[in-house]
């Protein structure tokens, strides 16, 4: 654990995010932003962790954030992206006499996409400042996250466990595909789409599970794994290499999960690590396409296993964001504190 950084900034902290990298060169992440939430006063806050010239092995870097500038926000902040333009959509999400939380956003620059608790999709165009469509009535529940499966379809996940895929190019103000949990149908309350297969998404939820979905094939989960024992806040696959998984909790905890390849498989080949704090899968039954790029949906032991790694040094309180970027990981927690992990095995 020697890697980690932890920060205490004296703000419960409901999101991070780090600044977009060219993921075709080698450079790593310096810059995050971060929100806070149960505050008397809520912020927007970026950070460095960039070293300002001096070696990690030289006297004076300590290898902590540093702030950089922060910005007053009124409420709660439930979702941060990151985009190169600065607007305001005011009373966007609503209830008939009441403003509405808006819970989650997802960026396909110039389109910005956004649901909130009155059920709601409000699509937006950035260079031009507007609205250009909203789905009115798109649920009747909580719509708690949002992500792009492609350029014209988003999915989104709600807190009576469904998800749904909406198709933009059509006009219909209905899903074109809806896909649910069985028996109690716990809420979702995170997703995150496989950066290489788009037809392979996780979801997390209120009773600690991580899912694994096969949009193409199935209206229920592929595979169904015990993670975490409270509510899962965020789940987020490695943005260039998909074997690997990150979840946090209301539990305290924030996993590291592997897809590692068989042993027999040349060490070149296998890539990660081969030891492992914790253990816990609960794959489903085997069936699909068994190649280890979409192993998630394998269960298949004797064609790849899953290894789930502690990535805290102890458990705290609630873990309530993460993001990953090259070898670099920061989360925000409850107990007021930022951890940076620079070294991740990926």
């Amino acid at each position: 654990m020697e890697s980690i950084n932890a920060k205490y900034v004296s703000q419960k902290i409901s999101k991070v995010r780090w600044r977009p990298v060219s993921l075709s060169s080698l450079q790593q992440p310096e810059i995050f932003a971060t929100g806070s939430w149960d505050n008397e006063d809520n912020t927007v806050s970026i950070w460095t962790i960039g070293n300002n010239g001096i070696s990690s092995l030289e006297e004076g870097f300590d290898g902590d954030p540093k702030p950089l500038c922060e910005h007053k926000h009124a409420g709660d902040v439930l979702d941060l992206q990151a985009l190169s333009v600065s607007h305001q959509w005011a009373k966007a999400h609503h209830y008939p006499c009441d403003n509405a939380p808006c819970t989650s956003v997802v960026c396909s620059s110039p389109e910005i996409v956004s649901v909130g608790e009155d059920g709601r999709i409000i699509v937006y165009r950035a260079d031009q400042g507007g609205i250009i469509r909203t789905i009115e009535n798109a649920d009747s529940s909580t719509i708690h996250a949002v992500t792009y499966l492609r350029t014209t379809e988003i999915l989104t996940v709600n807190s009576i466990g469904q998800l749904k895929i909406w198709d933009f190019r059509q006009q219909s103000n209905s899903p074109s595909q809806i896909l649910s949990l069985s028996g109690d149908r716990a809420p979702l309350h995170c997703v995150d789409r496989h950066p290489n297969q788009q037809h392979i998404v996780a979801t997390g939820g209120q009773d600690g599970m991580l899912c694994v979905w096969d949009v193409r094939q199935r209206n229920t989960p592929f595979s169904l794994m015990e993670a975490h024992s409270a509510e899962m806040w965020e789940v987020h696959f490695h943005p260039m290499n998909p074997d690997h998984l990150f979840t946090c909790s209301e539990d305290g905890s924030l996993l590291h999960w592997e897809i590692s390849s068989p042993s027999d498989m040349p060490s070149f080949l296998q890539g990660g690590r081969n030891n492992s704090m914790v253990s816990r899968s609960a794959m489903a039954p085997a069936g699909g396409n068994q190649s280890l790029i979409n192993a998630w949906l394998s269960g298949d032991s004797s064609k790849g296993r899953l290894e789930t790694t502690h990535m805290l040094p102890s458990q705290t309180l609630s873990v309530n964001s993460l993001d990953v970027l090259g070898q670099c990981l920061v989360c925000g927690t409850d107990g007021e504190a930022i951890f940076v992990n620079r070294q991740i095995p990926v």
